[in-house]
C-alpha cells in the first residue's frame, strides 16, 4: 500500500475467514467499551466461527487490514424486504481499531459492504446505532445515510423470548 505523499494509502479490505474470528470478537469487543457496553458482551470466538463459517452462515463479514495488522470489521447478512420486494443489506457491526480511526477504514468498509450487497442483488443498506454515539451518527450522515424516525426497535430476549417460543 504505496501512496503519494502526503495521502493516505487506500486500505485492504477482504472477506474474512475462520482465521480472523479471534480478530472479530477482538473489535466487537473494543466497539462495545467504545459505547460503555463492554460488560454486555457474551460472545466469545468460537460463537463467530460456529455461525460464520460453519453450516449455513448467519453472516459476512469483511475485514480492513492496516500495516499488517486487522484493524477493521463489517458483520453484515442480508434481509428481505417485503414492502419493497427487494433484497436488503443490513450491517450488524462497523467497527474500526481505536488506534486506526480517521484512516478511511470505515468508509472503505462501507463501501465495499454495498459493493457486495448491490453485486448480489441488494439494493438498500440498513443499520442501527447507539442513541449516544454521535461519532458514527456524524459519520453514517456524513456518507450519506438517512436517520429513519418511522421505526422503533422491538427486542425479546432470555425469559421473554423462551416465553415466546414456547
Amino acid at each position: 500500500m504505496s501512496a503519494p505523499a502526503g495521502r493516505i494509502p487506500v486500505p485492504a479490505i477482504r472477506g474474512a475467514t475462520a482465521a480472523d474470528v479471534e480478530d472479530i470478537h477482538r473489535l466487537i469487543v473494543e466497539l462495545a467499551a467504545a459505547t460503555g457496553k463492554a460488560h454486555l458482551v457474551r460472545s466469545a470466538p468460537g460463537d463467530f466461527l460456529r455461525f460464520g463459517f460453519e453450516g449455513r452462515p448467519a453472516f459476512q463479514a469483511l475485514i480492513a487490514e492496516h500495516r499488517g495488522r486487522i484493524a477493521g470489521l463489517s458483520l453484515y447478512f442480508y434481509n428481505f424486504s417485503s414492502w419493497r420486494g427487494e433484497l436488503g443489506v443490513y450491517i450488524q457491526d462497523l467497527v474500526v481499531a481505536a488506534d486506526a480511526r480517521g484512516l478511511g477504514l470505515g468508509r472503505e468498509l462501507m463501501r465495499e459492504t454495498a459493493r457486495r450487497a448491490r453485486a448480489d442483488g441488494a439494493t438498500h443498506l440498513r443499520l442501527a446505532v447507539d442513541k449516544s454515539n454521535s461519532g458514527a451518527i456524524g459519520f453514517y450522515r456524513g456518507l450519506g445515510l438517512e436517520r429513519s424516525d418511522d421505526e422503533c426497535i422491538f427486542q425479546a430476549r432470555g425469559p421473554a423470548f423462551r416465553a415466546l417460543a414456547e
